[in-house]
């Protein structure tokens, strides 16, 4: 059993084809933490519209949060835009499990991370090219193609590996907005005084430090395996959880070299509006 003082995982999907849920269950069995952070899409409220998939694995994560919530550990739920229907309850309470907008994490070392979804940036982050390379039908083609190519490893013998994150990592315009992404996301902690942000929303996890704030990403559960953990000395990880679970990176020390100093890309500004509706208090 690993014990973590927090851990935040998000995109988890749960009622898709493509939701990873025996991996993620495999990993909420094996983990035991203070709190645990569920930063949005848990629940694929929009693809379930469409077509439920809601297979006894899906609900036995279900059971598994529940049971958590229950025995002793802080569950905090941070609807995405995939379950946007749960945050007109933020600010209740629900089997144990807090419902809340966003929040505020304070680390083992005493530093304040803003947390929530990331889908807010989409209103100051564009780039139409990528919705039409990686977006919508041509990610749902993506995300079927890495399904029938990971159960023809199953097959072989072979461990969980994600064709649909080896392509869109190829797709430049892919890149582009991750990077604009975090960028955005850092410059808003650092407007609000925190030391970092932790979100999940582009399924794309990952550590991007300047030398006011560290930007966090938890990935996903879709493509990915990932989850942001905490350590009992505040020191943050990410996590890949598949058959070979494995670290994947500790959060670096010193700023990113493209970050540093004057080498920092310029993005276009934060509208101030948008920068008190994030660091504002929750509603």
């Amino acid at each position: 059993m690993r014990q973590y003082r927090s851990v935040f995982i998000s995109d988890v999907h749960l009622g898709t084809a493509d939701c990873q849920a025996d991996y993620l269950l495999d990993f909420l069995n094996n983990i035991q933490c203070q709190t645990l952070y569920l930063v949005g899409d848990i629940v694929d409220l929009i693809a379930m519209q469409r077509r439920a998939h809601f297979p006894d694995s899906h609900r036995q994560v279900i059971h598994k949060l529940l049971e958590l919530a229950a025995t002793g550990t802080r569950v905090v739920y941070i609807p995405g835009n995939h379950d946007e229907f749960f945050r007109r309850f933020c600010g209740q309470t629900f089997s144990g499990i807090e419902l809340q907008y966003k929040a505020v994490h304070t680390t083992a070392d005493d530093r304040q991370f803003l947390v929530c979804h990331g889908d807010q940036f989409d209103q100051v982050v564009r780039c139409s090219p990528l919705m039409l390379l990686v977006g919508d039908r041509a990610h749902g083609l993506l995300l079927r193609l890495n399904r029938w190519f990971n159960a023809l490893r199953r097959l072989q013998g072979k461990p969980y590996w994600s064709l649909a994150a080896w392509i869109k990592s190829r797709i430049g315009k892919a890149r582009t907005f991750i990077r604009r992404f975090e960028l955005a996301a850092l410059t808003a902690a650092e407007k609000g005084h925190y030391h970092g942000f932790i979100c999940g929303h582009i399924h794309s996890a990952g550590f991007l430090r300047s030398e006011e704030g560290l930007y966090c990403n938890d990935g996903d559960w879709v493509e990915h395996c990932t989850a942001l953990v905490e350590r009992e000395n505040g020191r943050l990880e990410l996590l890949h959880w598949s058959e070979s679970p494995v670290t994947l990176s500790q959060e670096p020390e010193t700023p990113n070299p493209e970050l540093a100093g004057d080498a920092r890309p310029v993005i276009d500004a934060l509208p101030a509006a948008f920068l008190e509706q994030i660091n504002g208090p929750a509603r």
